[in-house]
């Protein structure tokens, strides 16, 4: 072998060596991939993103939803009353629940869990963060003392004024329950008023003004969440 070929082999050898050490630096880098179609799909994965999409907007395999777009398991979470349309939910949503000591204390948990940040511990809107930014209404006052259970399920799904909508994180069931405990602090006495409401022997049309619960029309009884866990029993209202 001549001096000039031991050189340039020699000279190779430390450039290629070089470069496999420059390579190997960040662990995360799986430096050259053979055949990389053997294990990379090449048709389109939404679950997988390893190159930009040149088709789909933002560069990404998934695609958003078209608006109305319902998860499966979820279709109960949702009726057909609009967000605006409070009224009809006064007069049509009627609670499928009964005034039970169990349903009301549950409802009890999910108020303080959810909801008491804000409308407080009374229901008096002292909550942490209804002493911050004021405005949070006193249930046990004006007309907030007369809201059904359908009106505040209804406002408890789509919010109101400042309140920013629940129907994704509350499950229909939880909300006939929270709407029942919102009713024990409607007697302005804070959670001491929730015997008041047990009575296992009545329905939940007479703890509440037959005016405004008797249901008209179909109330959006619907099928129950398929998703385990999630109120499969619930329903959104039935009508008589």
């Amino acid at each position: 072998m001549t001096p000039f070929l031991k050189h340039g082999v020699r000279a190779s050898a430390v450039l290629f060596a070089s470069v496999l050490a420059t390579a190997c630096n960040d662990a995360n880098d799986p430096g050259l991939e053979y055949a990389p179609e053997m294990y990379e799909s090449i048709p389109y994965d939404p679950l997988r993103q390893v190159d930009a999409n040149t088709i789909n907007p933002m560069g990404i395999n998934e695609r958003t939803p078209v608006n109305g777009t319902v998860p499966r398991g979820k279709l109960n979470y949702y009726d057909h009353i609009g967000k605006d349309s409070v009224g009809i939910a006064e007069r049509t949503l009627r609670n499928p629940l009964p005034y039970t000591r169990e349903n009301l204390e549950e409802g009890k948990v999910l108020y303080t869990r959810i909801c008491q940040h804000c409308h407080g511990e009374q229901g008096d809107g002292q909550g942490l963060v209804g002493q911050k930014f004021k405005g949070v209404p006193n249930y046990a006052t004006g007309a907030y003392a007369t809201m059904n259970d359908g009106h505040i399920y209804h406002v408890i799904q789509w919010g109101r004024n400042r309140m920013m909508p629940h129907g994704s994180q509350v499950n229909p069931e939880e909300r006939w329950k929270i709407a029942m405990y919102v009713r024990v602090l409607q007697k302005g006495k804070g959670p001491d008023a929730l015997s008041e409401l047990v009575n296992d022997q009545l329905e939940p049309s007479q703890k509440t003004n037959p005016e405004n619960t008797s249901p008209y029309g179909e109330a959006q009884a619907g099928k129950a969440s398929e998703t385990p866990a999630q109120g499969d029993e619930a329903r959104n209202g039935t009508a008589n």
